[in-house]
């Protein structure tokens, strides 16, 4: 429904006629001789009207106790308002203008000016509005886009990951393992280490994206993948190419370059890169290693060392820890010993336990 109606509010019948006159061949008018009939016809007719004229000084309630009541019931933000005034002050001006008004003119007043002002204001509010309606259309589509696209990838990420759990003989508590832990890590790694800027949406992502970790599993030849005791030389150098098998079968999948692309990419490829340098298959040092694939890294040795495999059997929670801590696994930055110090009760809790990391990971 258009706007098409002005309200003129004033005590004095004059005033309201020669404003009346200016607008009458245009607009539809409402009359209002105080602040409370002009608040009744607000609530009545609001959706209708494209402005106000609002005179200061009134019977029963003032200009400024009207647009007191706009402000608490949101018209503000959709009618503009013009005071009509003749004994304003500095203070009473400044009150108008932070209560929303749009402007003010003092009487007497030329007819010609009132209109130019008035067209003005209007025009620039229906632009601001068509501005707000837009951004809020888009918004939503944003939304409903982002929506679909956690959709997607969450149907993606399980059925990878279910893929990976067949084809190994690793369960799958081993992936939701890894995301709970990942979980736990970055938790303190957003509360002490703001400088990664890690957002409560990014850290979602990158959980999700943890359970891709070992895709490139998928193409290893049963005899390497399966093999119960230690790898030859040649097989772990086959072994180690699952970092670089798993960003190919990502780039088959991938639908567009996004956040969440980005985190599967460097968790598959660069999680079992080392601070020192000494990881493969690109060789990262430092900081040149994304934080969330040292966070990977570091959870997955942790669950290599305390699970059963076909090779091995486990090793004691507290053993697990002093072997990270001493190296003897790869060289890990001290932000994430600090991490892993800061989780250590609730890694060493949920392994002892055995509690459902696949709920927990929702929690």
């Amino acid at each position: 429904m258009a706007r098409d109606t002005i309200l003129i509010v004033d005590d004095a019948e004059l005033n309201r006629e020669m404003i009346k006159f200016i607008f009458e061949e245009q607009y539809n008018v409402l009359e209002a001789e105080d602040g409370q009939q002009a608040i009744d016809l607000i609530n009545e007719r609001g959706e209708d009207l494209c402005l106000i004229f609002l005179d200061l000084l009134m019977p029963k309630k003032s200009g400024l106790d009207v647009l007191h009541f706009m402000n608490l019931n949101s018209y503000i933000k959709y009618i503009p308002v013009i005071m009509i005034t003749g004994e304003s002050t500095d203070e009473s001006d400044e009150k108008a203008y932070e209560y929303g008004a749009s402007d003010i003119i003092y009487k007497p007043f030329a007819p010609n000016v009132v209109m130019r002002r008035a067209k003005n204001i209007m025009e620039l509010f229906e632009y601001r509005m068509n501005i707000e309606q837009e951004l809020d259309e888009r918004t939503r589509e944003l939304r409903d886009s982002r929506r679909k696209l956690e959709q997607s990838n969450d149907f993606l990420v399980n059925a990878l990951s279910s893929v990976v759990e067949f084809r190994s003989l690793e369960s799958g508590e081993h992936i939701h393992r890894v995301k709970y832990f990942t979980k736990l890590f970055l938790k303190y790694i957003r509360e002490f280490y703001p400088k990664y800027n890690i957002t409560k949406e990014s850290a979602a992502l990158i959980v999700n994206a943890a359970a891709l970790h070992d895709l490139g599993k998928i193409a290893i030849p049963d005899s390497i993948l399966l093999k119960p005791g230690r790898l030859t030389a040649e097989e772990f150098e086959e072994m180690k190419k699952h970092t670089i098998y798993g960003c190919e079968l990502l780039e088959k999948f991938k639908q567009e370059d996004n956040e969440f692309y980005r985190y599967c990419y460097d968790i598959c490829r660069y999680h079992h890169e080392r601070y020192d340098g000494r990881g493969y298959p690109d060789r990262l040092k430092g900081d040149e290693i994304p934080i969330w694939a040292q966070v990977v890294s570091i959870v997955d040795v942790y669950d290599a060392l305390v699970s059963e495999r076909v090779y091995k059997s486990p090793y004691d929670v507290e053993e697990a820890a002093r072997m990270i801590k001493d190296g003897e696994c790869g060289i890990f930055s001290p932000e994430m010993l600090d991490c892993f110090e800061l989780a250590k009760a609730e890694l060493f809790a949920a392994t002892e336990n055995k509690f459902s990391f696949a709920d927990s990971i929702e929690a």
